[in-house]
């Protein structure tokens, strides 16, 4: 380990990391938003999609990104947080970029010359073009997934080196934050250069972002003990509890942990109270941010490209930015109670599960404003965001840091899966609702499809904390095996 300037004042150098993961996470999100939306407005013309299209992509696209999780963040613990996180970020900007050549080969694939062709087409041509271009959105969104699958184990990973425990779900609320703003900004720009440039420039402008960063990260980033920019008061704070042999010292240098295998995390409790909490709660996340443009379109007719659009969604996107907020109650409850992390934790998550059952009251009040179910829905994503930085620093209290990345992945496998099932199972409903005109609750055909997946949305929370609280009733970290030189 390099020499650390013995200075008096703490550097603080792991909040320029933690802001570099927040902004890998917005990038992370707007690669994400573009097809959300541009494809009810622009693609879905041109392409001849319905709801089911749309949903199957997004289905897809959480099944690949499900199971790149579970691989990931092995991948994350071998490579590295700085290679790790360099590859993530270029193959997720790469398949961002890429979407823009599906209508080219749509195109090629079918005779046709342009756009217009494909918009004005009829007969079985129609079911052509609206199956090739579902497949090339399927492969751009596969590679898409691919790369950011490895996002929040990475981030967690490097949020781990950098930071206390007592620290880690603040910092993790701070960057997970860029999800958040990544929604924020996305419906400020994206409709508006689809709509300027064309939705192919949409994806290739903000995919290029990805690569902006990498250059930054190369320069930024080395492990706290080799950074030129973190001093001996400062690499103490970030390792001041962690400990690895019997008598609780801090461990030395010459200590290593001992990697935990792939298949023994899986033998733990806490590995499976995580994934379950993630299963629970992340496909609602994903249908917020996947399905609001389409749903304010379909229940009230406004498009995203419109300013009323626009403010509707930047409002639900800014509320939801009070989950910063959530990050901070742990250590909060900690100070005031002497709880250790992951009572405090839980007690936090448990006040944040409830927030999400006023969604209920997004569809009756609907009926007055827009802005109602908005309004609400970003209270439920807020609380959800809350709730994701919290979830995710469980990890962090529980088990070495070897193995964080791993289990990370694990739990993002389990969300994934979760988000994949609720895409697909809204597409197909929204679909059936429409054509069967559904009643539910009092409303009629579409709108009754989305008050039962809100209902679904509202009661997840709960369900997902009895789960993990059972599973693990008090706090029990692993401790890992050390190998120490002599």
């Amino acid at each position: 380990m390099k020499n650390k300037l013995q200075d008096n004042a703490m550097s603080s150098y792991r909040w320029t990391i933690c802001a570099m993961l927040f902004f890998a996470t917005t990038i992370n999100y707007l690669d994400r938003q573009v097809l959300s939306l541009t494809w009810d407005e622009f693609i879905k013309p041109e392409f001849h999609w319905d709801e089911s299209h749309y949903g199957t992509i997004t289905a897809v696209f959480s099944f690949v990104y499900a199971a790149c999780m579970l691989f990931a963040g092995r991948l994350i613990d071998w490579l590295g947080s700085k290679r790790g996180y360099l590859w993530a970020i270029g193959i997720w900007s790469a398949g961002a970029c890429m979407h823009a050549l599906c209508g080219v080969i749509t195109e090629h694939a079918v005779g046709l010359h342009n756009a217009a062709q494909l918009a004005q087409a009829t007969g079985d041509v129609v079911v052509v073009i609206a199956t090739v271009s579902m497949y090339c959105f399927l492969a751009a969104r596969c590679i898409l997934a691919i790369g950011e699958a490895g996002n929040f184990p990475a981030a967690i990973k490097v949020t781990a080196e950098y930071f206390p425990k007592k620290d880690r779900a603040f910092a993790t609320s701070i960057f997970n934050a860029g999800a958040s703003i990544g929604a924020l900004v996305a419906p400020l720009t994206i409709p508006l250069l689809a709509k300027a440039c064309g939705w192919e420039m949409a994806f290739i402008i903000i995919g290029a972002l990805g690569f902006i960063w990498m250059g930054f990260w190369v320069f930024m980033y080395s492990a706290p003990s080799q950074n030129k920019h973190v001093n001996a008061a400062e690499l103490a704070y970030i390792e001041q509890d962690y400990q690895c042999d019997k008598q609780g010292q801090p461990q030395k240098d010459t200590a290593k942990e001992r990697p935990m295998n792939f298949i023994q995390c899986f033998r733990y409790r806490q590995t499976w109270a995580f994934a379950i909490g993630k299963f629970m709660t992340d496909g609602v996340w994903w249908f917020f941010l996947f399905w609001i443009p389409a749903y304010l379109n379909t229940q009230f007719g406004i498009k995203t490209s419109e300013g009323l659009g626009m403010a509707l969604i930047f409002t639900l996107y800014a509320i939801t930015m009070l989950s910063i907020y959530g990050g901070k109650l742990p250590t909060l409850i900690i100070n005031r109670t002497g709880l250790n992390p992951y009572a405090a934790r839980m007690r936090a998550m448990l006040i944040f599960a409830f927030f999400p059952l006023l969604v209920l009251l997004a569809q009756p009040l609907g009926t007055l404003s827009p802005w109602f179910p908005v309004i609400l829905i970003g209270i439920g994503a807020a609380a959800h965001q809350s709730w994701s930085a919290n979830i995710f620093s469980t990890v962090g209290d529980m088990f070495p840091k070897s193995a964080i990345a791993t289990v990370t992945g694990i739990g993002g496998m389990a969300g994934g899966l979760s988000s994949m099932l609720m895409q697909y199972s809204a597409g197909e409903l929204f679909v059936y609702a429409g054509e069967t005109n559904l009643t539910f609750m009092g409303f009629e055909g579409k709108p009754a499809g989305y008050f039962i997946i809100f209902c679904i949305c509202a009661v997840a929370y709960l369900v997902g904390w009895c789960i993990m609280k059972a599973l693990v009733p008090r706090y029990k970290p692993i401790v890992p095996l050390c190998n120490t030189k002599a």
